[in-house]
């Protein structure tokens, strides 16, 4: 079967096997049967459509023939090439999938006669079926099926005339299409042969490639095809999640198995100004179109998928044997072309690696695709990737209208029918996402075909909206000038910052139509933003230890002096307003049925008081009428929701309650509102109305037209936001959102554990010259304050976690009215929005300002997408870390005489809004929220930081508070002398009594009696002194210097004996504060070892970074810490052998003193915070 091909080379050259035909019938299905074999049973076993069809359409273009003589030359083919009438099934005695060999008989083959097909749909409906339609037994060898289609309708006809077509359909098990070439060459040679003439038994047959691909995996030689295959692919796929190999949905983890094989397919053709420019891109790289294609595909998918590792099937022709080339079957290999996107990088740094990639697997794609796979477990399943990429030269491809003819003894003349409409595709797809490139080298032009299986996508637009985005795509990367910069945008343009939103999606909301809705009268579904308050207020706060209101809004105001307002004129004129704004009369009410939030309208009643709560007290003191705003502010049963109780009414009396129902300017006026139904934008409504209706004693109001808050909820609830959701999508993309800020907390709470809701809260202004100095600077530069102090919040941020530069945080949006339609109506109009920045810890803060700049500007664009489906999209995360850490910044008026409110022809003055209370009692959801406030009218800053009570002790928010201050100092002084392109690194948080005490602790100049001497043994020198005294001692734990010593012994007995611990060899350690702490310090120093602190506070990665630099084999651990090191890192928990009841009580002294270790030895090494760069060790 086999001959020997001698090579020339050296004395070592091995020889090369060479494909000889065998004479076999039998033999193991080669490793591509096996694949489509088990796939059709696998995936696509219970549906009604065939995805493995390949149509040959075959046009009579000249002369005629009969059907007769049609049929005679397609049993010469299926005679004459043996593939197609070989059986595929599995032999259970073998427990393999073998192929057989079948005698050519009339009934070999499906054949069909079809008359009367004169219209173009009607042989479009017909060629379509043949395509999809289940027309194979491949389990028998019946792979070949011949539909003679005839327009004419004479029964007596027995000839095919021009315009007839012969529909030849093969089953993909036995055809690729490589094989319509020799195919064709067959067919001519066929329409030329005697029918009784025997094929010639010479030529080698599919069945001998099966065998030649057998022998090839066979050999096992180092150097061999195969094994140097096999090594290249277990390289490419190492690490690879392959639990993510067909997860196209971001998040989607109940992929079916089971396939329908239905889908949607478009085509689209690129721009001709952007398919120059690839070419001139390709062309410049020296790269094929192939790989810039797929490069583009990977960026894509990357933006789409919202995966930097992606997986994507390719076919290779597998031909690699010279007489395979003539051959008809299926020799296509199935190859995953794996590769790690690095977004920050530029578009060419892709294309090097892409060009790279392709070039190795073209040269290793022999391995077949379950050789690839079995290495990882995912041989069993036959495991498909999600996506498909496949690129046609329109010289050799099967859609390109060329010459490729055949002509009958007779002079008839057949050609391949191309004028099929392939826009559409025929409903099939075998993969999820499957995109074609086919470009045209002679009309230079460039043609897409996109198929999206029905299973993913449901709807043809969804398809069609893929398609534009991709082209979006490739307008961005090839869109510039050509006359300019033509290399520019491919070369430069991170992948990070290609976007797949559709120009007229970053617009999407200007086409929203906020309108009454006259479908919905007294009851909707609640907005996003009430849906969160609800929810805030029922989930994240303990019952039994929170009893301060979260989201009570009291509105204080005095009149002026000598001003008057009538009591029962105001009220009137509340119950005007209260009928205009209907959601101030709006309940809340959870509907179990619909598992949804539903707002409903109380209707107005002669019982008007019922809407609203009127509270008339008497004040005579400044502290009983702050106890009055403070229970105002913090009392949780002034509201009911479910009764639609949202506003109440506080009238506060000077002395007494007023005689003569008018109140004076010593009188307080409290309108206070639950945060469900109001923001701070809705004060100036409400005021407006008010004065409105006192004056006039009616409101502008038009029931029919006016869009209430009720509508837009309504609306939001409806909206599709595609580009929002695309957005946040990618810029969060691989953020750890589960993770909080490495924040110096002083505890760490429990899973289970409630919240209390409670906070410290501490405040400060800038003062004058600060505020004048951040205002000047953001003036001068072109930037917005508001922008200026984010900058410096995520600068504070990264310094006080220690060096994290990817930090997310929670932005309110307090005002989010993105419409003009939305101003002039009372509610809750606030969304909470991620705020990430990622910084490089070597720009300076110039650097810092721009990216924030950028961030933000971006960010508020979409700020109208509302929190929970930004987190819906990542509904695997139970917990988001991005809300615990939050930052506003709000703008406000103070109460100056021009701010005054007008109430008829009286004056209402604000009262002091004081942003200064520290109220420890105050309820926050974050655990550490930084408020930045501008008086507007004073130019003014001040800030407030509130910390959570359940993780910081009021001392360390003071402190933190006082750090914020600090910087702000530094920044400032910066900004004056313009040293604001130093790299930030260089300023500090360390206070000026901190450095002084660093200063005095680094003062370790010491003059000694006796000779210097080690640490250890200055230890044991103490304990011989003062063997009774406490040497440590921690809240309620402490030991004695004896005590000390005696566990000091066994420890560090164990790390000798266990560890074999010898002197100089450095140990870490990472502990908590505790008694351990210095027990394993002490334990390592009189081991010999040299002492290593690593702090629990750092991020895993950044551990294991510093144990691999001081190249440590052991590192000293506690219970709660000994989980950070699990990946090929020992580590031994200090507790286990102190607490271990077998311990010896014999400790063998004489071991521990014959440790040589002297005073000039190192003790211990510390490393720098790294905020430079890599952290650096210091002796």
């Amino acid at each position: 079967m086999f001959s020997r091909k001698h090579t020339i080379a050296g004395t070592n050259a091995h020889k090369e096997l060479q494909l000889t035909a065998s004479r076999r019938t039998e033999a193991v299905a080669s490793f591509v049967q096996q694949r489509i074999w088990l796939h059709e049973r696998l995936y696509f076993h219970s549906s009604d459509l065939s995805v493995y069809n390949i149509l040959l359409p075959l046009i009579i273009k000249q002369g005629s023939l009969s059907i007769e003589r049609i049929r005679s030359i397609v049993l010469t083919l299926i005679e004459q090439h043996s593939v197609l009438r070989t059986a595929v099934r599995f032999n259970p005695q073998s427990n393999q999938i073998e192929q057989y060999i079948q005698a050519a008989t009339d009934d070999m083959y499906s054949f069909k006669h079809s008359r009367g097909i004169s219209t173009s749909e009607q042989l479009d409906r017909l060629l379509t079926n043949e395509s999809i339609g289940k027309h194979f037994d491949i389990e028998t060898g019946r792979v070949v099926r011949c539909h003679i289609i005839q327009r004419s309708n004479d029964e007596h006809d027995h000839l095919l005339a021009e315009g007839d077509l012969v529909a030849i359909t093969f089953h993909h098990i036995s055809f690729d299409n490589s094989s319509l070439k020799p195919f064709m060459e067959a067919f001519k040679k066929a329409c030329w042969t005697d029918r009784h003439k025997k094929p010639v038994s010479s030529i080698p047959q599919y069945i001998d490639f099966t065998l030649h691909e057998q022998m090839m995996l066979a050999d096992t030689r180092m150097d061999s095809k195969m094994n140097k295959a096999r090594q290249f692919w277990f390289n490419v796929m190492d690490s690879y999640d392959w639990s993510r190999i067909r997860q196209l949905v971001p998040g989607k983890t109940d992929i079916k198995q089971i396939r329908s094989g239905r889908g949607f397919s478009t085509a689209f053709s690129i721009n001709q100004h952007v398919a120059d420019a690839m070419m001139l891109c390709a062309s410049l790289n020296n790269i094929t179109m192939f790989t810039l294609s797929l490069s583009c595909y990977y960026a894509f998918l990357f933006k789409l998928m919202n995966d930097d590792d992606l997986c994507v099937a390719g076919n290779i022709a597998n031909r690699f044997v010279q007489e395979t080339k003539d051959m008809i079957g299926m020799f296509v290999n199935l190859v995953p072309y794996r590769i790690k996107i690095e977004p920050n990088e530029p578009f060419d740094h892709l294309l090097r690696k892409v060009q790279q990639l392709s070039s190795n697997i073209l040269e290793h794609g022999c391995l077949p695709y379950q050789h690839i796979i079995n290495s990882y477990d995912q041989r069993e399943q036959q495991v498909l990737p999600s996506t498909l990429f496949h690129y046609e030269s329109l010289m050799s491809s099967i859609t390109q209208n060329n010459k490729s003819e055949a002509t009958t003894d007779k002079g008839t003349v057949f050609g391949i029918y191309f004028d099929r409409d392939r826009s559409h595709g025929n409903g099939t797809v075998l993969f999820d996402l499957s995109l074609t490139i086919a470009h045209d080298h002679h009309s230079q032009s460039t043609e897409c075909f996109l198929d999206c299986s029905a299973d993913i996508f449901h709807h043809q637009a969804d398809v069609d909206l893929l398609a534009n985005r991709f082209l979006h795509m490739l307008t961005q990367l090839f869109g510039s000038s050509m006359t300019d910069d033509p290399m520019h945008n491919q070369s430069s343009m991170p992948i990070s910052r290609l976007s797949l939103i559709l120009p007229e999606e970053i617009e999407e909301m200007q086409g929203v139509i906020f309108c009454r809705l006259p479908n919905i009268e007294n009851e909707a579904s609640a907005s996003y933003a009430q849906t969160r308050i609800w929810l805030d207020e029922r989930t994240p706060f303990d019952s039994c230890k929170s009893q301060i209101a979260a989201y009570n809004m009291p509105f204080i105001y005095h009149l002026f002096p000598n001003h008057t307002l009538s009591v029962q004129q105001l009220c009137n004129a509340l119950q005007l307003v209260l009928a205009k704004h209907e959601s101030l009369h709006t309940s809340l009410i959870f509907d179990t049925k619909e598992n949804l939030l539903m707002q409903r309208i109380i209707e107005l009643n002669d019982n008007h008081n019922k809407l609203f709560t009127l509270i008339e007290s008497t004040y005579e003191t400044d502290e009983q009428l702050h106890d009055i705003m403070h229970d105002e502010r913090r009392n949780t049963q002034h509201f009911d929701l479910s009764q639609g109780l949202v506003f109440r009414y506080h009238l506060v009396y000077y002395k007494e309650i007023s005689p003569n129902n008018l109140l004076s300017d010593k009188d307080v006026i409290i309108f206070n509102f639950h945060h469900i139904i109001f923001d701070f934008s809705s004060i100036n409504i409400f005021l407006n109305d008010l004065n409105q209706a006192y004056a006039t004693s009616q409101v502008s109001n038009d029931d029919n037209t006016t869009l209430r808050y009720f509508d837009y909820a309504a609306i939001e609830q409806q909206m599709s936001m595609t580009g929002a959701s695309m957005f946040w999508r990618d810029a969060l993309h691989d953020c750890k959102l589960d993770q909080p800020l490495l924040l110096p907390f002083d505890r760490y709470r429990l899973a289970n554990e409630h919240q209390t809701g409670h906070t410290t809260t501490i405040s400060f202004d800038f003062g004058q010259d600060l505020s004048y100095d951040f205002l000047t600077h953001a003036s001068s530069n072109n930037i917005s304050l508001q922008h200026l102090t984010f900058a410096i919040y995520f600068f504070f941020l990264f310094n006080l976690t220690n060096g994290q530069t990817d930090l997310c945080v929670g932005m309110n949006i307090n005002n989010n009215r993105y419409r003009d339609e939305l101003k002039s109506i009372i509610g809750l109009f606030e969304n909470i929005i991620p705020l990430r920045c990622q910084l490089d810890p070597h720009w300076s803060f110039h650097q810092l300002l721009k990216h924030v700049r950028d961030v933000a500007t971006s960010s508020m664009k979409y700020s109208y997408f509302p929190l929970q489906r930004i987190l819906n999209q990542y509904s695997h995360i139970s917990k988001h870390a991005l809300l615990d850490t939050s930052l506003e910044f709000i703008s406000y008026k103070s109460s100056i005489d021009n701010n005054a409110i007008m109430i008829g022809d009286s004056q209402l003055v604000p009262g002091s809004f004081s942003f200064n209370t520290n109220d420890d009692r105050a309820l926050i959801v974050s655990d550490f929220f930084l408020s930045i406030y501008r008086d507007l009218n004073m130019n003014q800053l001040s800030c407030t930081i509130n910390g959570s009570l359940d993780l910081f002790n009021r001392e360390t928010v003071e402190k933190i508070s006082q750090r914020f201050h600090f910087i702000l100092h530094q920044l400032s002084a910066s900004m004056i002398d313009n040293q604001v392109k130093k790299p930030m690194h260089e300023l500090s948080l360390i206070l000026s009594n901190e450095q002084y005490l660093m200063q005095s602790l680094n003062n370790t100049q010491m003059s000694f009696s006796s000779p210097p001497t080690c640490i250890h043994h200055e230890f044991v020198y103490q304990v011989m002194k003062h063997p009774q005294k406490l040497a440590v001692e921690l809240d309620e734990q402490s030991l004695t210097y004896c005590e000390l010593l005696y566990c000091v012994q066994i420890l560090s007995l164990h790390l000798i004996n266990k560890y074999v611990v010898v002197p100089g060899e450095i140990i870490c350690q990472c502990v908590e504060r505790s008694l351990s702490m210095v027990i394993g310090i002490m334990s390592i120093e009189m081991a010999g070892g040299v002492y290593c602190p690593l702090s629990p506070r750092d991020p895993q990665h950044r551990l294991h970074t510093l144990v691999k630099q001081t190249q440590s084999r052991l590192v000293l651990a506690h219970w709660s810490t000994k989980s950070m090191f699990n990946d090929g890192i020992v580590s031994f928990d200090i507790g286990s052998i102190l607490t271990y009841n077998d311990v010896t009580s014999d400790i063998d002294v004489d071991r521990l003193s014959s440790i040589t270790v002297t005073s000039s030895d190192i003790a211990y090494i510390i490393f720098t915070s790294g905020s430079t760069g890599v952290p650096k060790a210091v002796r």
